[in-house]
C-alpha cells in the first residue's frame, strides 16, 4: 500500500490572503467548443500565474464554426457565485465578458462598485450572431452599468466602431484614439483597440487613451480563421495587471503571449483554428502543422512606443 505523503511543512503554507498566486474574479460564459469564454479565460490566466475565479453567467450553444444561441443564468445565481468567492478571497483584478443579459450586467456592476480600487477589464465581442433587439439591449446596459467601472476596455476595431460610434462619417475609419473618446465619455480611461489593418499583412493594436495613443503593437497577419483570441488577450493583461504589472508593460506582454498562442494554433474541430494558450507547455515540434505556422516571415514586432505608463485604476 503506497504511504500517504506528509503534510507540507506549516511555513511553507502561505496566510489567507497572502497567496504567491493574485486572485482574479472573471464573469463569462461557459463555452463548450473550448475556443473561447471561460475556457480562454481559466488557460491562460494560469498561464500567466494567476489563480483564477470564475464566475459563470451563462453557456453558449456553439462549435468551432459559430455560436447557435445563449443561455443566461438568473442574476441572483451569478450575484451569490460571486459573493461567496469574494467573500473569502481578496482579489486584485476583475475581467467581464460577455454576461448574456442586461440583469447580470447590472449585478455586475453591482459587485465592482463595492471594490471600486480594483481595476476592471472589460471585453466587448463581436455579437453579430445574435438578436438585434438583444444586441441593443445589452450594449445599452453595457454602457450604462458597466463603462462606469471598466479601466481597460478591450475590443476589436471594427465591433469598438460599431458600437461606440455609430454615426461615423467619412471615408476613413475612426483611429485608436477616436474609439478611446468615445469610451471616455462613458467613462472608461484606457481602450485597447486590435485588428487595425497595417501594411505589408500586418495588424497593429493600440492602446490609447482619449488624450493620447500610449503604445503600439504590430504583428503579421495570420492565413488562419482564429475563435477565441479576443478573451485570450483580455484574460492574459487583466491577469498581468492583478500581477502588479504597469499598464503598457501588461499590454505588451500580453499581445506577445496571444501572438504566440495563435502561432502555435490548432484546428480541433470542421471549423475555425483555436489559440494554444498552453504552447509553452509544449515541446518544440518544428514539424507541426498548426494553423499559425502557415504565416511567413520574421519573429512578431512588438513595438511599445511609450515610457512606462502606470495604471490608473480610478473608476469614473
Amino acid at each position: 500500500m503506497p504511504q500517504t505523503p506528509a503534510p507540507p511543512a506549516p511555513d511553507t503554507i502561505a496566510e489567507p490572503g497572502e497567496t504567491s498566486l493574485p486572485c482574479v474574479m472573471v464573469f463569462n460564459a461557459n463555452d463548450p467548443s473550448g475556443a473561447g469564454g471561460l475556457s480562454a479565460d481559466l488557460t491562460a490566466m494560469s498561464s500567466a500565474s494567476a489563480h483564477v475565479l470564475p464566475v459563470v453567467t451563462g453557456t453558449y450553444v456553439r462549435d468551432t464554426s459559430e455560436i447557435h444561441d445563449h443561455f443566461a443564468f438568473d442574476e441572483e445565481a451569478v450575484t451569490d457565485q460571486a459573493r461567496a468567492a469574494l467573500e473569502d478571497m481578496p482579489v486584485q483584478a476583475f475581467k467581464v465578458g460577455f454576461v448574456g443579459s442586461p440583469e447580470n450586467l447590472a449585478a455586475i456592476a453591482g459587485i465592482t462598485t463595492d471594490y471600486a480600487e480594483v481595476p476592471v477589464i472589460t471585453y466587448m465581442p463581436d455579437l453579430s450572431w445574435w438578436d438585434e433587439l438583444a444586441i441593443e439591449t445589452y450594449l445599452d446596459a453595457c454602457v450604462e452599468l458597466l463603462l462606469p467601472q471598466t479601466t481597460v476596455l478591450v475590443g476589436n476595431h471594427s465591433t469598438l466602431s460599431r458600437w461606440l460610434l455609430p454615426e461615423w462619417e467619412g471615408d476613413r475609419s475612426p483611429n485608436a484614439r477616436e474609439v478611446a473618446r468615445a469610451a471616455a465619455v462613458h467613462g472608461v480611461p484606457y481602450t485597447l483597440v486590435t485588428g487595425f489593418n497595417a501594411a505589408d499583412q500586418y495588424l497593429e493594436s493600440h492602446l490609447a487613451s482619449p488624450e493620447a495613443v500610449l503604445a503600439t503593437a504590430r504583428y503579421e497577419r495570420f492565413d488562419a480563421t482564429f475563435s477565441g483570441a479576443g478573451d485570450t488577450l483580455s484574460a492574459a493583461l487583466c491577469a498581468l495587471i492583478a500581477s502588479g504589472a504597469d499598464l503598457q508593460s501588461a499590454c505588451a506582454e500580453a499581445l506577445t503571449y496571444l501572438d504566440q498562442c495563435l502561432d502555435a494554433g490548432f484546428q480541433p474541430g470542421m471549423g475555425h483554428a483555436v489559440p494554444d494558450r498552453l504552447f509553452w507547455a509544449h515541446e518544440d515540434d518544428e514539424d507541426s502543422d498548426a494553423p499559425g505556422e502557415e504565416r511567413d516571415g520574421e519573429a512578431p514586432d512588438s513595438r511599445l512606443d511609450s515610457s512606462d505608463f502606470p495604471l490608473d485604476t480610478t473608476k469614473h
